[in-house]
């Protein structure tokens, strides 16, 4: 034991035209990693970047976005195509939760939502007459029209103001693996493109609103936060050459300025014009200055004269 550190005196050292060949091939191959690695990070952030355009304003990006805490997520009953999301509200902890979080702890899945369901069955029909394009989602929530569309294999354009709400979008894009199909927008659309003032409820996300008494409407108790976010007509973002296939509007009583706002896309010949479905409430609407009535009325005047309601819904298409 001795001599067990003792160096083996006829070690023979690698030569110094040796050494600088291992050096320059170490250098080269740690260069390939980096240049390898920095491609496929910058691959994997845009990759919901998935409609070829130039937008006007920029995506949000997931990757960028500081991780929603905590996640409650959960898969939807009784869909075809079933997918999965998270909730932005909790409900009044512990003593009245949100229905889904009690759901979750009796081991099932989250209720199917009604808006999910209609997206996929006008989707699924679309798609066996052979129709093909983008799917819209403005006013998107937490994704749960978005993600009915995408996990059929749909290319989604997901619009939502609110930033706690966009980062359930993000939670779900991760667990449907849909970040190639889901663009999503911090947006609020309108007929103008510029800032607007935009009606945070906390505690009730799903009924912020442009409209202060629109937000406020139903939950008169909840705390309201105005912040400032952009606005954006669809016809400025939409190209012509886009085909789009359905436009889902669920903005708590905002509804005309969005078709408004969209009037060159709502224009397009029948065969190309999009399926609409958009929420008709008219506390709401009367809240944002507006009426169902003004809505039937320019939908009319851009050639959509077949509209059937479907609870608080209105349906609408071209002939």
């Amino acid at each position: 034991m001795a001599n067990a550190w003792k160096r083996d005196k006829n070690q023979k050292l690698l030569s110094p035209k040796t050494l600088i060949s291992l050096l320059v091939l170490s250098i080269i191959f740690l260069s390939s990693l980096f240049f390898f690695f920095s491609s496929s990070s910058l691959q994997y952030s845009n990759t919901n970047l998935s409609i070829n355009s130039p937008f006007p304003i920029p995506p949000f990006d997931c990757f960028k976005c500081p991780q929603s805490k905590p996640i409650i997520a959960n898969v939807v009953e009784n869909l075809k195509y079933p997918f999965v999301y998270s909730l932005a509200d909790l409900g009044n902890l512990p003593e009245k939760p949100h229905k889904n979080i009690v759901r979750l702890l009796k081991g099932k899945p989250f209720r199917k939502p009604d808006i999910s369901a209609t997206i996929q069955e006008v989707l699924e029909s679309m798609r066996a007459s052979g129709k093909n394009g983008i799917v819209v989602d403005v006013g998107a929530n937490v994704g749960m029209a978005s993600f009915a569309a995408a996990v059929m294999g749909f290319k989604v354009l997901a619009f939502e103001p609110v930033f706690e709400n966009l980062q359930r979008i993000c939670d779900g894009i991760w667990f449907n693996r849909v970040a190639s199909l889901v663009t999503v927008f911090e947006a609020a659309v309108s007929d103008r493109t510029g800032d607007i003032t935009f009606h945070k409820l906390v505690g009730r996300l799903d009924n912020s609103a442009v409209s202060e008494v629109g937000a406020r409407l139903a939950f008169k108790s909840n705390k309201e936060i105005a912040v400032q976010v952009k606005s954006i007509p669809l016809d400025k973002l939409i190209p012509p050459s886009q085909p789009v296939l359905l436009i889902k509007i669920d903005v708590q009583g905002w509804e005309y300025h969005v078709l408004k706002g969209a009037k060159k896309l709502l224009s397009r010949k029948p065969a190309e014009a999009p399926y609409l479905i958009y929420e008709e409430d008219e506390r709401l609407l009367k809240a944002s200055n507006s009426s169902s009535k003004e809505i039937r009325d320019f939908l009319k005047s851009v050639g959509y004269s077949k509209c059937s309601q479907h609870g608080t819904d209105a349906h609408c298409t071209k002939e």
